[in-house]
């Protein structure tokens, strides 16, 4: 087998793996109503099934990033998606809620290596493949992308035509075709830290660690209002925290986060926070268009499913055409014809305060996944030009939690707009923070320069 094809072959794994992340986060929102009947519990309760797998997955994206730098990519993949595989076959039969919300969190964590151990192989696999670096990691955005979006529609098949056991049981295969095919074409490790255990754990900052887990966990618990008593207790926590954690990094040798590289690295501190923002403004409409359809169009769930499938489907389209702009004319204007694209789309968002007919939805569905797909493949690109090559994988692990940031900022905002009704005039309102977040992303990309 010739190298591009072994490279193909590898991308398509590390793929297969990437898509596991985004689809268990969404698929399971339409297993919310059998869960509740099958464990008899509440509405609150039910909803940590979601939070458990939100709060691992934004705090271990960054952690496995770390590990997959220190440690080989190829290597902390296939332990990940092992773990997945077995969680997922035991998980079934889980005599109790809580043991199932465990299972959640520990399918996250196995998940969380995927997206930051295929960009650290980027650079080999495009090597290995004789193309740019653009070519492989757009095809893991494309996979990233997708399967949030088909999530839903995938979870309601199966919970309807198996039950919830099926969310965890679909993971089994999809987890043990990801491991045979990295393990089979993905190329080796290069050598990475070795010595004797105690030694690697003294050098992994463990303190570290734990401190930017904790910071993280009581920050997104707080957003998600997981305990409304004690939300503004949870973030002043959280935020207390986060400070010790810096003062920690900057302390120690070698940090788990170097604060100083990153503060130097202007370029990529640009790409989290437009990143971020875009992520809110995406979510806006990800999240509180099916609300509206739903409760003021008045529109069966299975009917707006289907009218939100135009966004995925155009997104993974438009990916490819973007690769192929970002070889020709560069990063920064791609990004930026993207973001343009974005604030347009937001504004034609404005129309559905008028109207919710059918063909209007899917050409407004449509029109969003276009800058989707062509912002996250120039942000993930340039993340991966603004970072050194043994930083990747917690440059990707932060990247991820930037979605997960703008994703749930997202949520709290649509709580808050839609406290009052969900209808046409605050739909109107939202649709002017999105234009006023859009301009953000615009200036910040602007500022953006590929890193030297």
């Amino acid at each position: 087998m010739n190298n591009p094809s072994r490279a193909s072959l590898a991308i398509a794994g590390l793929s297969l793996g990437t898509a596991l992340n985004p689809l268990n986060s969404s698929m399971i929102a339409v297993a919310l109503v059998v869960l509740r009947a099958d464990f008899s519990l509440d509405v609150a309760t039910v909803t940590w099934v979601i939070t458990s797998f939100y709060l691992t997955s934004s705090a271990g994206q960054p952690l496995m990033g770390r590990f997959a730098d220190r440690f080989g990519p190829r290597r902390l993949f296939l332990l990940g998606m092992a773990s997945v595989a077995v969680t997922c076959a035991l998980a079934p039969f889980s005599p109790n809620f809580v043991l199932l919300c465990v299972a959640r969190a520990v399918m996250a964590l196995g998940t969380a290596t995927a997206y930051p151990s295929a960009v650290v192989m980027v650079g080999a696999l495009a090597k290995l493949a004789q193309a740019k670096s653009s070519r492989p990691l757009g095809r893991i955005q494309m996979a990233n992308t997708s399967a949030a979006a088909v999530g839903p529609v995938v979870g309601g098949l199966l919970v309807s035509l198996v039950g919830w056991q099926a969310l965890f049981l679909i993971n089994v295969p999809l987890a043990l075709a990801a491991i045979f095919i990295v393990w089979r074409y993905a190329p080796a490790d290069e050598v990475r830290e070795r010595g004797r255990m105690s030694e690697l754990l003294r050098d992994s900052d463990i303190p570290g660690i734990l401190a930017f887990v904790g910071s993280m966990v009581l920050v997104m618990m707080a957003l998600l209002n997981v305990m409304p008593d004690y939300r503004w207790w949870l973030l002043g926590a959280g935020l207390l925290v986060a400070v010790l954690f810096a003062w920690r990094e900057l302390r120690f040798s070698p940090p788990f986060l170097d604060l100083r590289l990153l503060g130097r690295n202007r370029p990529l501190l640009l790409v989290y926070l437009g990143f971020a923002v875009f992520s809110g403004v995406y979510y806006f409409s990800f999240f509180g268009l099916p609300q509206l359809l739903q409760e003021a169009g008045g529109y069966d769930p299975g009917i707006v499913g289907l009218m939100m499938l135009p966004l995925a489907t155009v997104s993974v389209i438009s990916t490819p055409f973007a690769v192929r702009a970002m070889d020709r004319f560069g990063v920064k204007r791609v990004l930026i014809v993207g973001v343009v694209l974005l604030w347009l789309a937001s504004a034609a968002m404005g129309l559905l305060t008028t109207s919710f007919a059918v063909p209007l939805v899917l050409a407004l569905t449509a029109l969003m996944g276009v800058p989707y797909g062509v912002v996250s493949i120039a942000s993930s690109q340039g993340m991966y030009l603004s970072t050194r090559p043994e930083e990747r994988g917690v440059a990707a692990g932060i990247y991820q939690t930037c979605r997960y940031f703008g994703a749930i900022t997202a949520t709290v905002m649509i709580g808050i707009f839609y406290g009052t009704g969900v209808n046409q005039a605050n739909w109107g309102l939202m649709v002017l923070v999105m234009l006023g977040l859009g301009a953000v992303v615009f200036a910040v990309s602007l500022m953006w320069r590929e890193r030297r």
